[in-house]
Parts: C-alpha cells; structure tokens; sequence
C-alpha cells in the first residue's frame, strides 16, 4: 500500500489553477512546470510537496481545458495519486497518459484533512484513511501497466521494444 500526506482541495479545481495559462505556452520540461503547479490556488504547494504525497480533492478535479500540463507539473512535483468524488474525463485520460494515478472515491473524501495519512492500494482498490477501508473500483491491468511504466509513451515504447 502506498501512503502519503494529503493536500486537501475543495470542488471544480480547474487546469487553470493546476497549471497556470499564462505559462500554457512557455517552453518548459516538467520539472520547471512542478515549479508553478497549484499556484494561483495554494502557492505554497510547489515549494511544500513532497515525493508521495496525494491530492484529495472534491468532485469534477480537472475541469476545463483539456491543457495535459496540469497532469504533467502535478507528477513532476512527486504526487503519487489524486483522489476525488469525480474527474473531468479529458484530466482523467491526461492523467494516466501522464503516468499519474487518479482514484475516483465516492466516500470518506471529505473526512480526509490537509496533512493526514492516506494508503492507496491500486491494485486492490482500497484507500485507508485514520482505521477506515474505502473501496473503489481496482484500476484494470493496463492502467496499472501504463501507470508503472511511468505513462503511455514509455509503456508504448516498452511494449514495442519486446
């Protein structure tokens, strides 16, 4: 199971707070970009992430454009996984394309607070939060593959190198 710190965020954050659009269309590599993740929403995320830390958010994460820097500065910052009620699908998809584990949970988000400890088992679908099991339904085999290959370039370059 992995565990990690939350970082607590409420309904609808958009990929215009994840990653801002005024630097949509600045050339960076992802560690720079995990330099602006969640600013104009918690600017002190960026400097405060640690590797393993998780995103419990609540529900319709990543609506808006459909920019896959807000799943790309949010992996780069060393999140391991972000858990909410829902996803906008487009996030959802960048998300796992980015390598980057995304859990919809319908319970227990709201009971999860800013510096917590939270498990994620991905494979059996299970998060743990304070004693209490969630469930949610266990990622199929291919998004754990594309997951532990680091996203779906590298799981496709993998693939085809067989």
């Amino acid at each position: 199971m992995n565990k990690g710190r939350v970082w607590k965020y409420g309904d609808d954050v958009n990929t215009d707070v994840i990653f801002p659009g005024k630097y949509t269309y600045q050339p960076m590599e992802p560690a720079e970009m995990a330099e602006h993740s969640l600013e104009d929403l918690d600017p002190g995320f960026a400097k405060a992430v640690q590797p393993g830390d998780i995103i419990v958010a609540g529900k319709n994460f990543g609506c808006g454009s459909s920019r896959e820097q807000a799943a790309t500065c949010l992996k780069a910052s060393g999140v391991a996984a972000i858990i909410a009620p829902s996803f906008s699908r487009l996030f959802f998809r960048n998300a796992i394309n980015s390598g980057l584990p995304v859990i919809e949970l319908a319970q227990g988000t709201d009971d999860m607070q800013k510096g917590d400890l939270v498990g994620v088992d991905f494979a059996a679908g299970k998060v743990e939060h304070n004693g209490n099991i969630y469930s949610f339904p266990p990622l199929p085999p291919e998004v754990l593959a594309i997951l532990e290959d680091g996203g779906l370039i590298p799981h496709v370059k993998k693939v085809l190198s067989k």
